[in-house]
């Protein structure tokens, strides 16, 4: 079976692009669907490469789908976003229908492979993680969701049954803002500034049924004369509650705006990239423990 697809369907009046990954020897098994949404301004050729989960996959036997957002111009590769509620444009004031394209991708691939509807997943970049809390939020597609550097920040939040989450953020992420708050100046005006990354995951906590106040599991420190040095990871978790869905923060300071465990970040722009985690092998243990019920 041919390991790499690009596609395209009609969706919402565009034509709409995304990846697929295949891993080696998925022929007739169900297979596990991890949808990777890239971050605002980029897309999913960059997404790929920027993550590093194809080898992920192969590993550990999922596919892998890298949607394209949408842009100012129809027919535009590149500098896209997705409409994760509050964030962000164009897609956002276009009131792009992504989670409806999203689940238009999973039905097309069902069609095509032995699709496992119960072990559908999502993740994402920045406005992509957002993008990942947005459609746990909207629709009852996914099992789990494991955003990176991308908080909720949806209009309404009213989730149709528990959702297990993870999520990465930095505190030192100037992007979106652990804090919250407005972004960097030169993107001012554009939306509103981002809530608080921790009252979003509270919210998730409160909605699961786990308890209200979360449980270190230590901290680790970087090594000095490495790629972390002064930088910390603390694991915080909350629950599980019920189905089992429990929420998880890796929680880091002295990291930027970037994926855990890619060296590929640009530091100018994003900040200090870490491997404290592997966000990619995490996630995934993350969401093989967390089926649809």
């Amino acid at each position: 079976m041919e390991s790499d697809w690009q596609l395209s369907l009609p969706f919402g009046g565009r034509t709409r692009s995304f990846l697929v990954h295949v891993p080696p020897g998925a022929a007739t098994a169900p297979l596990p669907v991890v949808v990777n949404f890239h971050g605002g301004a980029s897309n999913a050729a960059q997404q790929r490469r920027y993550s590093g989960m194809n080898a992920t996959a192969d590993r550990h036997g999922f596919v892998v789908v890298y949607p394209d957002g949408t842009g100012m111009r129809p027919g535009q590769r590149r500098f896209l976003t997705f409409n994760a509620g509050r964030c962000c444009p164009p897609a956002m004031t276009n009131n792009v229908d992504d989670v409806g394209f999203t689940h238009a991708i999973i039905d097309l691939l069902a069609r095509r492979l032995p699709v496992d509807g119960r072990r559908v997943y999502a993740t994402g970049m920045s406005n992509g993680g957002m993008m990942a809390h947005r459609l746990a939020a909207d629709s009852a597609l996914v099992a789990a969701v494991a955003p990176v550097a991308g908080q909720l920040n949806v209009a309404t939040f009213a989730p149709r049954r528990p959702v297990p989450v993870l999520e990465f953020h930095s505190v030192d992420d100037t992007r979106a803002r652990y804090g919250g708050g407005e972004s960097p100046p030169a993107r001012r005006g554009r939306f509103p500034g981002f809530p608080p990354v921790e009252e979003g995951l509270a919210r998730w906590a409160a909605h699961n049924g786990c308890p209200p106040v979360p449980v270190a599991s230590g901290t680790i420190t970087g090594a000095r004369g490495t790629i972390n040095e002064g930088q910390t990871l603390t694991v915080l978790s909350y629950g599980p509650g019920r189905s089992g869905a429990e929420v998880v923060l890796y929680k880091f300071t002295g990291a930027g705006h970037v994926w855990p465990g890619s060296t590929q970040s640009l530091p100018v722009l994003l900040g200090r990239p870490t491997t404290l985690a592997d966000a990619n092998e995490v996630m995934w243990r993350f969401f093989a423990a967390h089926p649809l019920g």
